[in-house]
Parts: C-alpha cells; structure tokens; sequence
C-alpha cells in the first residue's frame, strides 16, 4: 500500500487490539486446528484441514494488512475549535433535525454510530467550515443543506 492513512487516537488503538487479537488469539487457534485436522490422515479428502487451511490462510491476510495499515498509519488531533477538522464531532441540523457526526479515518468510518469519513461527501464538506456556515451536499434524493452548530 504504502501511502498514508489518517487515523484518530482511538481508531489508531482499536486496529491495535484487532491486530493483537489475531496475532495472539485467532492465529494460534487456527494452527491448532489445522494441526489438528493434518494428523487425521488424508489430507485430499480431509474438509476440516482445507477449512482451516484457508481460515488461517485468510487471517494472515488480515494480519498483513493491518500491519501495513499500522506502518502508515498518521495520527491527527483537531488543533482548535473555531473550524471543523480531522478528528472533530461536528454537530450540524438538517431541516428541522440535529444530528452529531465524528470526522475520522476511511478506515474508521462507520455511518451506523455516526463517524463519517473525512473523504466522503459529507466529511469533505464539512471540512473547513464554521459554527454557522452551511454546506451543501448531494445526496441521491436531491442535495441536502447541513448547518454547523457546533464542534468540538
């Protein structure tokens, strides 16, 4: 991958025990399974051996990604509260509806607890702005006006 990856504090930690989870948990789990499933003889016809095979085989895959995700990983803190950026909650009224969204990483996001990346729609827009300014954004259903109301 070699480029780099913009991460909160917490989103830096949480990949850390993801990674420490498969390192120290999962994998060896795996290799004993698969250790396992290779002393029942047959390998050609042995289900449980090419199951874990490929789970161990798709774990180290994770593994290595995380591993080059943490390498290239930069850690931003937002430097003030007077515009919105990287690792601001940003709380903004739709309409007549109020709404509180966390600025992270594309590998933090998760539009369900309300974290948005900085480079989706939203998120770029957002970026810059000031408690009062408005943003537009397009959305499928017609462009969508957002008000800051706060950051912190």
């Amino acid at each position: 991958m070699n480029s780099q990856f913009l991460l909160t504090k917490q989103g830096l930690d949480r990949l850390k025990l993801e990674l420490e989870a498969l390192t120290s948990v999962k994998r060896p789990q795996l290799v004993e399974r698969l250790s396992l499933a290779r002393s029942m003889g047959d390998l050609s016809e042995n289900s449980d051996y090419q199951d874990a095979k490929e789970s161990l085989s798709f774990i180290e895959g994770q593994i290595a990604e995380l591993e080059d995700l943490l390498v290239n990983a930069s850690v931003s803190k937002p430097t003030n509260n007077t515009e919105v950026s990287f690792g601001h909650a940003v709380k903004v009224k739709v309409g007549k509806t109020e709404a509180v969204f966390e600025i992270v990483g594309e590998w933090e996001a998760n539009p369900s607890q309300k974290k948005i990346s900085h480079t989706s729609p939203l998120g770029k827009a957002l970026l810059g702005k000031k408690i009062g300014e408005q943003v537009d954004v397009a959305a499928p259903a017609g462009k969508i006006v957002y008000t800051v109301l706060s950051i912190s």
